[in-house]
Order: structure tokens, then sequence, then C-alpha cells
């Protein structure tokens, strides 16, 4: 768990300056964007839009789900830009948790005031 919490921090660095610089109230993709540049310019090892495949009936879906960040490829991180996070979006990065057999999960939501608010760490 090392790994992932050392990612997690570095994730949330880059997210509190896209948010510091963008603030919040707008869509999510610009969010994403964002969010790569920092990570690239910090040089934070991730995949962007991974496709995660699921099994059903013995066949396989390859393109079921998208996580938004495969980080280090130890953590998920999971963007949105909602008035604020429910439990549907908790259940998301917990399936993709278990999907790709990752432990842990940030779930980042950028429209929030103080950004520190729109954070949940998800451990499976």
């Amino acid at each position: 768990m090392e790994r992932e919490n050392r990612m997690a921090t570095l994730v949330l660095d880059c997210a509190f300056e896209v948010h510091r610089n963008l603030g919040p109230g707008l869509l999510e993709s610009a969010y994403q964007t964002a969010l790569e540049a920092e990570l690239i310019e910090k040089e934070v090892p991730f995949i962007s839009q991974l496709e995660v495949p699921l099994e059903y009936k013995n066949r396989f879906i390859e393109t079921a789900y998208r996580m938004d960040f495969l980080v280090g490829n130890s953590l998920i991180v999971e963007l949105k830009a909602v008035e604020a996070i429910h439990d549907i979006h908790l259940a998301q990065i917990l399936t993709y948790l278990k999907l790709s057999d990752k432990r842990l999960g940030l779930l980042i939501n950028f429209n929030s005031d103080l950004l520190k608010n729109g954070i949940k760490r998800v451990i499976l």
C-alpha cells in the first residue's frame, strides 16, 4: 500500500494545483485534460481513459468501462464535476477496483469550493 499512497499524494498535489488554477464549475473533461498536463509535468506515470474489460457469462466485453486514470499501475483515480458525490459514484470506483484487482482509489470532485471536501479515498 506504500506505493499507492505515494501515488495518491502526487495525484492530490496535482489536483490541488488544477483546482487552484481553474476553480469549480467546468466540465469533467476540462479537469481531465488539466490533470493530465500536471501529471506529465511532474513525471507521474499514468494511463488515462483505460478500458476495463468485463466478463459476463463467459464472454468478455472489452470496453465495458473506462477509468479516468490508472496512476503508477497501482492507483485508480476517478474524476467528477458534480454537485455532490453520491453512493453511485463510490460504487463506480469500487467496481473499477474489483475489476482491475487494485486496492486504492481516489474519487475527486472538482465542483467543490474547497477541493479537500470533494475528495474520497476508497480502499478495497
